[in-house]
């Protein structure tokens, strides 16, 4: 499993350090809000966090593996990417009668 999951260091060391980390989806970069609101909200969402103390943590699947605290740069490059090109992953609840 941990072949598919990576940290960035920052947020491994804040973890580490029991100190705030923020989970942010990156649903609205590449889903929820068109170029360039997407990114400015996504670094605003994570700027509001850093100024709350708090360590922010946007989640992607990139390139296989799910990616915890993305880097400006590839919040930038999912939100540069054509509207419906990234797949959204997600875990669909079943009920069962």
């Amino acid at each position: 499993m941990t072949d598919l999951l990576q940290f960035a260091p920052e947020v491994q060391a804040a973890l580490h350090d029991k100190q705030p980390v923020v989970a942010l989806e990156s649903t609205l970069i590449t889903h929820g809000l068109p170029w360039p609101e997407n990114a400015t909200t996504a670094l605003a969402m994570e700027a509001a966090a850093r100024e709350s103390g708090a360590i922010p943590a946007t989640i992607a699947v990139l390139a296989g593996r799910i990616t915890v605290g993305l880097s400006r740069e590839q919040i930038e490059d999912l939100a540069h990417r054509p509207f419906g090109s990234v797949r959204k992953c997600s875990r669909r609840a079943t009920s069962r009668l």
